[in-house]
């Protein structure tokens, strides 16, 4: 009896979605035909995306492993196209493919691919949806590399959580519970006490790396920018950066975006962003911020992460940022966008369940460690709603914990209303946590009405903290002026204090303009500015029109 032919992969909610033929004319106006043969890799798990493929003919699979422990992932026929989202944004591949039956595609290559979806912006919906959420999909399942190590180590848990902030497809095995762990290890003579360890594609293994040394690796944008020169530099990635990311570079001054962590910012952390103009049903941090960095990196802005931010000084009227690895970065503007990061929770048992159910962002990653799990949110704001309602989709109950009497004080209507109908989330105002339990992992928090005093245990096994935000401007306590809570203002409100800086310029401050001339603070790191996601967009475009006022009155830096 013949064997039966395997059937394409079926369109998942829009990831895997059949080109038309008219939408392939397009794709042929700048790329290739080429026959290709049974067996033959179009491309490998580890190696640079550097090609976009429409299958014309014949089938190609989509397989994690190799030879024996080969696995089928996707199946592709005529008129479907390969990759996700590391095709455009330059990471190596999470997964290899190879021709099943012979045929012909249609190669790409990715510059091209870019170029060409700016011009084209329905079909670059389409390739742009699918491969954001194939990449979901990807860290859902558990593909990627491996991070190996103890649950208790901090060097694990700082691996898991830059994997997980950049959107990194990634699988851990728990020294402690997991037996692939310890199987694994001795196939690779590496002792316990010498992990965690990162396996990538089982055939490279990283011992212990640097978060900058794992961005290598993986072909994160990492972007080599010591010692460049540039008309506009911005620091942080979030919203308000990657705006002024977008602006500038598409308005020709040469642009520079550095993030310590990941781009997307406390923004990339939220599951849904709901009233976000133009985007009635919502979108993921997740999604805003890669399509931000596709948007970006098009109009030729160069993005570095993880590129830590150490200090900031003037000379001979440019600006100067040093780093954290010492290296140095020259600029005619500087755009600091660096945010806020939500505040540690302060209270017993807290420190040591960080990473093992105490978590600072709800986003997918966070929730496959406590699916089906009861769980606590902390916060009466709008982070603390949208984490109370994404966990709620599958654990049979989330207790949203808030220390004042009112949600209406600090939550949107619409999230308020939504969580008072939903079933499996309930609400306790006046409360605070003031212990978190347990042995391994997080089991029960201790809880207190905070105007009876009376302490009850509340039994969950994560608990997720947004309980405000400190800014994170240590980096330039020497540089800028700030408030009292660390916060940066800007215009008016540093205008009488710095007088004498701006003498020679017969100005005063511009407004979204520091102490320093040529340095502008965007989104939630600036004194006064309105938290929320439009209105930190919004300053990084309007920043971007101040610093051509300013280059008109010093002139452009030397660009190399």
């Amino acid at each position: 009896m013949p064997t039966p032919t395997p059937t394409p992969t079926a369109d998942v909610h829009g990831a895997y979605p059949p080109l038309t033929d008219d939408q392939i004319a397009i794709l042929r106006s700048c790329g290739q035909v080429r026959p290709v043969r049974e067996g033959e890799q179009l491309f490998r798990a580890g190696e640079p995306s550097e090609e976009f493929f429409v299958v014309l003919s014949g089938t190609v699979a989509v397989v994690e492993g190799h030879g024996d422990h080969e696995q089928v992932v996707q199946l592709h026929g005529p008129h479907s196209f390969l990759g996700e989202l590391g095709v455009l944004e330059g990471q190596t591949a999470f997964l290899s493919a190879v021709v099943r039956t012979p045929g012909e595609v249609l190669a790409v290559g990715s510059a091209a691919l870019r170029d060409l979806l700016s011009g084209e912006p329905a079909l670059g919906d389409v390739i742009v949806r699918a491969y954001l959420l194939r990449r979901t999909m990807l860290a859902g399942a558990g593909t990627g590399f491996r991070i190996i190590g103890s649950a208790f180590s901090p060097d694990t848990r700082r691996l898991l959580e830059f994997a997980a902030r950049n959107r990194l497809p990634h699988r851990w095995a728990d020294l402690e519970k997991d037996t692939e762990a310890e199987a694994l290890l001795t196939r690779l003579g590496i002792a316990p006490e010498d992990t965690p360890i990162v396996v990538w594609h089982d055939y490279r293994v990283l011992r212990n790396p640097s978060d900058v040394e794992l961005a290598q690796v993986i072909g994160l944008r990492t972007e080599t920018v010591a010692r460049t020169v540039c008309e506009l530099l911005v620091v942080g990635a979030g919203p308000g950066g990657l705006a002024a990311a977008v602006y500038g570079a598409s308005e020709g001054l040469s642009t520079v975006v550095l993030d310590a962590v990941a781009t997307g910012g406390q923004a990339g952390t939220s599951s849904r962003i709901e009233n976000y103009l133009g985007f009635p049903a919502g979108i993921s941090g997740m999604e805003l911020a890669e399509r931000a960095v596709v948007q970006a990196t098009r109009f030729g802005a160069r993005i570095a992460v993880p590129a830590e931010a150490a200090g900031l000084e003037q000379r001979d009227g440019t600006n100067v940022v040093r780093f954290a690895d010492g290296s140095t970065v020259t600029a005619g503007n500087v755009v600091v966008a660096t945010g806020a990061r939500y505040r540690r929770l302060a209270v017993r048992g807290v420190e040591r369940f960080e990473g093992l159910g105490i978590h600072y962002a709800a986003t997918l990653w966070e929730a496959r460690t406590c699916r089906l799990d009861t769980v606590a949110v902390v916060g009466g704001g709008n982070s603390a709603g949208q984490a109370a309602l994404f966990m709620a989709r599958e654990s049979p109950a989330v207790h949203l914990l808030v220390r004042g009497g009112d949600l209406g004080h600090s939550m949107s209507r619409y999230l308020i209303d939504r969580i008072e109908r939903h079933p499996r989330i309930h609400v306790r105002l006046h409360t605070e946590v003031r212990e978190v339990v347990g042995e391994d992992r997080v089991e029960s928090l201790v809880v207190e009405d905070n105007r009876t005093r009376e302490q009850g245990v509340l039994a969950a096994r994560a608990l997720f903290v947004f309980i405000g935000a400190r800014p994170a401007t240590s980096w330039l306590a020497d540089a800028v002026t700030l408030d009292r809570r660390g916060f940066i203002p800007t215009g008016q409100d540093v205008a009488r204090a710095t007088a004498d800086l701006w003498k020679p310029l017969a100005r005063t401050p511009l407004a979204l303009e520091t102490s320093l001339p040529g340095v502008f603070a965007v989104g939630d790191v600036r004194s006064g500015s309105v938290k929320r996601v439009a209105s930190a967009v919004g300053e990084g475009a309007m920043a971007v029109r101040l610093v051509h006022e300013h280059l008109g009155e010093v002139g452009p830096p030397a660009i190399r």
